[in-house]
């Protein structure tokens, strides 16, 4: 299981984020967001699909929270990260660009 992550400028008590590897996902205890991804390359790249905030719940920094909670993930398994999900891309990393070293690239391909 993940451990939440506070992000930078939000509030003291960070939602709990649950890893759900069955599902191959990350949500909140109620399973209603969540950040969906895909193992790929042998287990050694996580593949950050989708990310979902229903519309009672947007607005409160969830989405961030998911997105901290797998990277979390990402950087203790030693897991390369695609941002597939355009939140990811577009918004979590340019807000959160000290999580860029996990991103992969071809130049990485070779190590792992």
């Amino acid at each position: 299981m993940a451990t939440p992550n506070p992000i930078a400028g939000s509030g003291t008590n960070p939602p709990k984020i649950i890893w759900n590897d069955a599902q191959r996902r990350f949500e909140t205890e109620d399973k209603k967001a969540y950040l969906q991804y895909v193992i790929k390359n042998q287990g050694k790249v996580i593949d950050m699909i989708h990310t979902f905030v229903p519309s009672s719940k947007r607005g409160l920094g969830l989405a961030s929270h998911l997105c901290a909670a797998a990277f979390n993930h990402a950087a203790a398994h030693s897991l390369a990260v695609v941002p597939s999900c355009s939140y990811i891309s577009d918004t979590f990393l340019p807000r959160n660009p000290t999580w860029n070293h996990l991103l992969y690239s071809e130049d990485k391909k070779s190590n792992l």
